[in-house]
């Protein structure tokens, strides 16, 4: 199986980084293409009612959406792979899994949650590796190794 179609979820942090490069040379070596996807974490919201404050820090969750994407895009350009920028909106796990039939494969890092935020939700990879309908490749950043 080729794995021409790549999906690749990003938070922006350092610790998407290694998967973000692992995906790039895959594509390229299968001349393929990669989706840069980010998800806005509508689950920090809860049942809070939209208000100015509300909606000032899911604007700033947006921009550092689009600038996690763009980050992806570019190092995609730079390769000469053809790349998607998504940035949608709800549960991390639930819209990397339901993207997932659209997708030969996901490369993914171990995203940035360490400590109590990893024990309160859980591992994304984790889940995400456990509820795909494709294959995941998860990608360890040396800043997790230990951890």
């Amino acid at each position: 199986m080729a794995f021409k179609n790549i999906l690749v979820p990003t938070d922006g942090s350092e610790f998407t980084k290694p998967a973000i490069e692992t995906a790039v040379e895959l594509a390229k070596d299968v001349g393929g293409s990669v989706t840069a996807l980010y998800v806005i974490d509508q689950t920090v919201f809860g049942n809070v009612p939209m208000d100015s404050s509300v909606t000032a820090i899911y604007d700033m969750m947006s921009s550092e959406g689009h600038k996690a994407t763009e980050y992806v895009r570019q190092r995609c350009q730079e390769a000469g792979i053809p790349v998607t920028e998504k940035v949608v909106d709800g549960s991390p796990v639930k819209a990397i899994v339901d993207a997932s039939p659209n997708y030969d494969i996901i490369v993914m890092g171990t995203l940035g949650r360490t400590g109590l935020a990893k024990l309160m939700m859980g591992s994304v990879a984790e889940r995400v590796v456990r509820y795909a309908h494709c294959p995941v490749l998860v990608v360890r950043s040396p800043e997790t190794d230990g951890k």
